[in-house]
């Protein structure tokens, strides 16, 4: 199995390398790629050394599988020249992803959508990817009718400019901004950029992909997106209102029993999510389950989960585990 890493040494191409290592992803021969000021340069993987390489000399390596996380403009361009000399992408960048003719893909609710085919694969957004991890079951018993979101997102889905900013911030040094104002002691309600809805892109990412992953659009999604100042991990207070109603219990134990999920949820001792405790994990952490008692059937709950790692880099990946279990690369 030859795979190409596209943006290895990024913040989320970095993560990837440390995921594969850790699950033992079956590699014969790793590609290391990224943008042409890093090429040249060493990357280690399984105490062997990596030279990167150019997207055109990866295109030209007939990777089995490339996973891209690159930025929009690199996959928009790139992802089709790999797709064309037989390469399955995984794509980590927003380009592909409301694109009718490819498939996105959480593995745990929709990876059976996948066939041979299938060559360009969008990975969803982080803040999707964790919301409905929680969402799926729920949806399936009870039915969701509309879901309220607010998001509590750490600097690291910004990028490695904005985690520095925060640092020199804590330490205070001056130095180069990644947002138009202080990130410490603070929180931006400004995730992306604005649309002429008023909404942000990731607003609307949250709005949208949840549909497209369940294959249904007879629920609605409705977001504000926050930038806060913690350095990994993003955190979600979601509203559900369903058509069904519920039993508290029954919520608790049927997302207890979803695979990659963990409740952590016990106000007697204070034990609810948190991104200090996701942090470097696979799983989606859920807490603070209760009923929202101004209105009936609807649920409120507190989902956390580190973002570049389910939200991205572990995703990603285990797309490309169920593209191998399943003989489609």
């Amino acid at each position: 199995m030859k795979v190409a890493v596209v943006g290895a040494t990024g913040m989320v191409g970095e993560v990837m390398l440390k995921v594969l290592e850790e699950r033992n992803f079956p590699i014969t021969e790793l590609i290391p790629v990224a943008s042409e000021r890093s090429v040249g340069k060493t990357i280690t993987y399984k105490g062997t050394d990596y030279k990167v390489v150019g997207l055109e000399t990866a295109v030209s390596m007939r990777p089995d599988i490339a996973l891209f996380s690159a930025g929009g403009g690199t996959s928009l361009e790139w992802a089709p020249k790999f797709a064309e000399v037989g390469t399955t992408v995984v794509d980590n960048s927003s380009a592909w992803r409301m694109d009718p003719t490819k498939k996105l893909v959480v593995p745990e609710i929709n990876a059976n959508v996948l066939t041979k085919a299938d060559k360009i694969i969008a990975n969803p957004n982080c803040s999707t990817i964790q919301m409905v991890m929680a969402l799926a079951p729920l949806h399936n018993a009870y039915k969701m009718k509309r879901v309220v979101v607010s998001t509590y997102q750490s600097v690291s889905g910004t990028g490695v400019k904005a985690v520095r900013q925060l640092e020199n911030e804590i330490a205070g040094i001056e130095g180069e901004m990644a947002y138009p104002y202080p990130i410490g002691r603070n929180a931006l309600p400004h995730c992306d950029v604005f649309e002429e809805n008023g909404y942000t892109k990731e607003e609307m990412k949250l709005a949208k992909e949840p549909q497209k992953i369940m294959d249904d659009n007879t629920f609605s999604v409705s977001a504000t997106a926050v930038r806060i100042p913690t350095a990994g991990g993003h955190s979600e207070s979601v509203n559900v209102e369903f058509e069904n109603d519920f039993n508290l219990a029954d919520v608790r134990k049927l997302l207890s029993e979803t695979p990659g999920v963990v409740v952590q949820d016990n106000t007697d001792t204070n034990t609810y999510p948190m991104p200090i405790y996701a942090h470097d994990k696979d799983e989606v952490f859920v807490g603070r389950i209760r009923r929202d008692e101004t209105q009936p059937n609807t649920l409120n709950m507190w989902i956390v989960a580190d973002n570049l790692r389910k939200g991205a880099a572990t995703n990603t990946i285990q797309i490309a585990e169920y593209l191998v279990e399943n003989n489609l690369v």
